[in-house]
């Protein structure tokens, strides 16, 4: 018999391999296909549990008979579940898998945007709405490490794709949750409905799951958030995303109220605010990519932007508003431009994960205190906006801090102990 090392036996070896390889490698690009369709699904849905409920708050709050305060709970309900879900995601994804537990979320989601719908009671609501945010609040912390899990050299263009995503879901269910309401004859289909997206996007997951076994889930160790403390560059992209979250939280909650304080009917003033929601696509699907490379060129720009915006609406918030709220939501790039900087700023799956929820816990907290502050600021000065304006602008110089710090060429894992 032939010894299977010698040279003519080579040529039949390299042509058995030749199919494998080939297989080997148009399996890898459909996969890496089915992530990307999974990511921007998973996008569609992170924000839609929370902004479909605004719309019809006037119809919610006369079916369910609570009060103007009652409903308050409810409109701060998003960030106190960004900040405490959000938190156990690394601890919760280590244990369990990446893959599995956006599964989870996203099947624990599906369920509470569809049952919260036909809740009969405030508490009732209120806790199925837990259930309708766990999605958003888990895909929040882990998709910056799932991106780099899978498109380690391609960060901005996939946060862009699921960034964009985000931003086409929460104008889509803003703008479409009245008018499916209104076609239906019923409030509850109008906020159940969206349970079909978080639905379709647990699909192309699901092929992922047999990546979650034992040996890739400890291949790296866990890095708890608090390890992250001693970190500046983890503080800095915290106070990023924080005060830059907290204009974004301002501007939709609070900028309506401040056109119809300025004489506009509660239309054009709900459009204004649609404008500024819909200015969020073209800078999510543009910045991302431009960010591997030049952060604080863009930094700049958008800073300038909301800058300029935010005067116009001072001095003359009627005649201008449109410039100004486009000039605004060029300004809220800041926040698609804070989780790129998540996966640029680590090396480590592990850190990216940490920091990711790190900054978004104690930023969402932090981000909730405005529209609560502006309320407070307006009740003790009789609804006078300067005071409120003045914070925005504190807001916006503190982040443009925060990025401007974080922009540097330094790695978290460089300044914690892994």
């Amino acid at each position: 018999m032939t010894p299977p090392g010698i040279p003519g036996r080579s040529a039949p070896q390299r042509s058995r391999r030749t199919t494998p390889l080939g297989a080997e490698q148009v399996s890898r690009r459909q996969a890496g296909g089915l992530i990307v369709v999974a990511l921007i699904l998973t996008g569609l849905t992170m924000r839609a549990a929370v902004t479909s409920v605004g719309p019809v708050l006037t119809e919610l709050r006369s079916g369910l008979g609570i009060s103007s305060g009652a409903a308050g709970v409810v409109t701060t309900l998003p960030v106190l579940c960004f900040a405490a879900i959000g938190s156990n995601a690394p601890r919760l994804a280590h244990r369990f898998g990446f893959h599995r537990v956006v599964v989870f979320a996203l099947a624990a989601a599906t369920a509470g945007v569809l049952t919260r719908a036909f809740a009969g009671s405030l508490w009732l609501f209120v806790l199925l709405s837990v259930l309708a945010l766990a999605g958003g609040a888990i895909a929040n912390v882990l998709m910056p490490s799932l991106v780099k899990q899978h498109f380690p050299d391609q960060i901005g263009r996939m946060t862009a794709a699921y960034t964009t995503a985000l931003a086409v879901g929460m104008t889509a269910s803003a703008a479409l949750t009245v008018p499916i309401s209104d076609a239906a004859g019923s409030w509850r289909f109008g906020l159940g409905c969206w349970a079909v997206l978080s639905g379709l996007a647990i699909l192309p997951w699901l092929p992922t799951l047999r990546a979650d076994n034992p040996d890739h889930r400890n291949a790296e160790p866990r890095v708890p958030m608090n390890r992250l403390i001693g970190s500046r560059t983890a503080w800095a992209l915290t106070v990023m995303f924080a005060f830059q979250s907290m204009q974004a939280y301002i501007s939709f909650g609070w900028f309506p109220e401040f056109f119809r304080h300025e004489g506009l009917d509660g239309t054009r003033a709900g459009l204004l605010v649609g404008l500024f929601a819909a200015m969020s696509i073209p800078v999510s699907l543009v910045i991302p990519a431009l960010a591997v490379r030049r952060q604080r060129p863009l930094i700049a720009v958008m800073v300038g932007c909301a800058f300029v915006g935010y005067c116009g609406l001072v001095i003359a918030p009627v005649g201008g508003a449109w410039l100004w709220m486009a000039l605004t939501g060029i300004g809220a790039g800041m926040f698609p431009l804070s989780l790129t900087m998540l996966g640029l700023r680590s090396r480590l799956i592990a850190v990216t994960s940490a920091l990711s929820a790190f900054a978004q816990t104690v930023g969402y907290v932090i981000a909730g205190t405005g529209p609560l502050l502006v309320g407070f600021l307006l009740d003790i000065t009789g609804d006078d906006w300067t005071w409120p304006f003045v914070l925005l602008f504190a807001a916006l110089l503190l982040s443009a801090a925060g990025g401007w710090y974080a922009s540097r060429d330094v790695r978290v894992d460089d300044e914690i102990t892994v």
